[in-house]
């Protein structure tokens, strides 16, 4: 009866009975299967979502920004780029969204290195992607993922550390300080309160992205020709991963709009790793934040992070291959 609620096994048949008995449609067609993918997948993502966003929210509430940056102050070598790609799990959402956090990070005297683990973890992993995981793929693939993510941070920010590349960064980003905000303690009506509004405002700005990747979902899983996918993007392709990374990285989408597309692709027989790496360079490394990136950072530290970023994706692609 539990696995029966927790794996939402009762939406499943409630959306079945929806789309035979109120729209008419079998769920043997293409148009039936689609349609009960994007209302099943819509529901069940939005729920687990609004869930672990309110707890992890409340969690967060214990660690400020402000008292984030001062512990990494403190904290020296692989320590630090560990806690920064930690820190990178419960922040935002997409990549975009971390660029701004980075560059308060380098601003206020932050080893660059350190600060580029929480821009690789950041939008590759975080808690509402994990949930989706979880509810989609499982306990195994969601942790390997993870464990993926902040591995591929620490290694990524501690290599560019290695490399000393600090003369890569604009002048004027290092002429700046930025002056350190009084840390509030709030108390727990209040960490409440932020909770709810986390859940709020990230769903309000998440939801476009989520639609628009159950919706490609939905269009893969009822229409893609499973033969030619198995076939070319398969686990037996060797190339199969190289090719998913670099397409993937001129487009621009966070984990929780990828996440569905993953899901129809490896239901078609794509491989498991040629589907992760493809959500890691889609939400790692997209035009967008390398746009902003070119703010604070010259054009060759760009294209080394890429770099090293890419190679590690493609890498932990053809781990889960084997794997799983």
């Amino acid at each position: 009866m539990l696995g029966y609620i927790f794996n939402f096994g009762w939406l499943n048949d409630l959306v079945r009975m929806l789309v035979e008995n109120i729209f008419k449609i079998s769920m043997d067609t293409h148009l039936g299967g689609s349609v009960h993918f994007f209302i099943f997948d819509s529901i069940k993502i939005l729920i687990l979502l609004s869930i672990m966003i309110f707890g992890i929210s409340y969690i967060r509430s214990y660690f400020s920004v402000e008292k984030t940056k001062q512990a990494l102050e403190k904290i020296g070598g692989l320590k630090a780029h560990i806690a920064a790609s930690l820190f990178g799990i419960v922040t935002p959402f997409c990549s975009c969204s971390s660029v701004p956090l980075f560059i308060g990070f380098v601003e206020g005297g932050i080893p660059l290195g350190v600060t580029f683990s929480f821009l690789i973890t950041s939008p590759i992993v975080n808690e509402a992607a994990l949930v989706i995981l979880l509810g989609t793929f499982g306990f195994k693939v969601a942790l390997l993922y993870v464990i993926s993510g902040v591995v591929i941070g620490v290694l990524g920010g501690y290599l560019i550390h290695v490399l000393k590349l600090e003369k890569y960064v604009e002048e004027y980003v290092y002429q700046m300080k930025m002056g350190n905000q009084e840390i509030v303690e709030l108390n727990r009506k209040e960490r409440i309160s932020f909770a709810k509004e986390n859940v709020k405002d990230i769903v309000t700005k998440i939801w476009k992205y989520l639609l628009v990747g159950i919706g490609i979902g939905a269009l893969i899983h009822g229409w893609a020709p499973e033969e030619i996918l198995s076939k070319y993007a398969g686990p037996d392709n060797p190339l199969s991963v190289i090719v998913s990374t670099v397409i993937a990285i001129p487009l621009y989408s966070n984990a929780m709009g990828t996440i569905p597309i993953a899901e129809a692709l490896i239901n078609k027989g794509v491989g498991m790793g040629t589907a992760m790496a493809f959500m890691m360079a889609t939400t790692a490394l997209s035009l967008p934040e390398m746009i902003l990136l070119r703010k604070v950072v010259k054009p060759k530290l760009i294209g080394i992070f890429t770099g090293i970023t890419g190679v590690s994706i493609i890498g932990v692609g053809y781990l889960f291959n084997i794997i799983i």
